[in-house]
């Protein structure tokens, strides 16, 4: 199955952008997956080609039309299109590792970029876009969080990477920030690979990748961490971005 990925945006020459290289790239150009991008001024009903208006009550900037981006979602996700309807926002809920899976286990996604102060609500409501957020910062659109939302999700599709095994021994995949790595030389400005690492002991090894993973999450990100001394990974969602 191919996943299809469907954009919608202002801006749609910032795809593929850095999806058309490396991974990404050679995916899509092998028709694991698909990418179109949707220019939401295409729908625009006046000679400007106008997307955007004050927003109602007062207030600075502009908010995108909802009869606008809504002819350009009907469009690109007309009834009976079983893909989840994305707006990349930052109030949506944090992007997880757990819900790039289910992504890349579905059929693909069609993906909002929003400009401007926002969109409005009515749209959303309406079209049933799920708010999705990269991280706790403002972006000038939503095209750059689109971009690392799919190359997320792209990476995870069955054929993308050369061992499937790499996909599942990184950081959020077990709850906890993904151990050290190390490779050749043996010693590097005085510095040698961890002895256990050579011991040839496997079960030494995946211990002691188990304790520093468990030592950096308590370090950079112990909100991951919600069993205190036992090391359980919280239930809490990490962010994406």
């Amino acid at each position: 199955m191919t996943f299809r990925a469907t954009v919608l945006t202002l801006y749609p020459e910032m795809f593929p952008g850095a999806l058309g290289l490396s991974l990404a790239g050679r995916a899509l150009e092998a028709g694991i997956w698909t990418l179109d991008a949707v220019q939401v001024r295409d729908f625009a009903t006046d000679r400007h080609r106008t997307v955007d208006d004050t927003p109602a009550g007062g207030g600075a900037g502009m908010v995108l039309r909802a009869d606008i981006l809504a002819g350009a979602i009907d469009h690109a996700s007309p009834a009976g299109d079983p893909r989840p309807r994305l707006l990349m926002s930052p109030r949506g809920r944090p992007l997880t590792q757990a819900r790039v899976r289910e992504l890349a286990a579905g059929p693909g996604a069609v993906i909002v970029c929003g400009r401007f102060e926002g969109v409005d609500q009515r749209v959303i409501e309406a079209r049933g876009l799920e708010e999705v957020s990269i991280g706790d910062y403002i972006l000038s659109g939503g095209e750059p969080a689109a971009l690392v939302l799919l190359d997320a999700v792209v990476r995870l599709l069955p054929g993308v990477m050369g061992n499937d095994q790499s996909g599942s021994e990184e950081s959020f995949e077990s709850g906890l920030l993904e151990h050290p790595h190390y490779t050749r030389p043996q010693e590097f400005e005085g510095r040698p690979i961890p002895e256990v690492l050579v011991s040839g002991n496997h079960g030494r090894i995946a211990a002691w990748r188990r304790e520093q993973a468990l030592a950096l999450t308590r370090e950079r990100r112990p909100d991951l961490v919600g069993g205190g001394e036992t090391g359980e990974p919280s239930k809490k969602p990490a962010s994406g971005g």
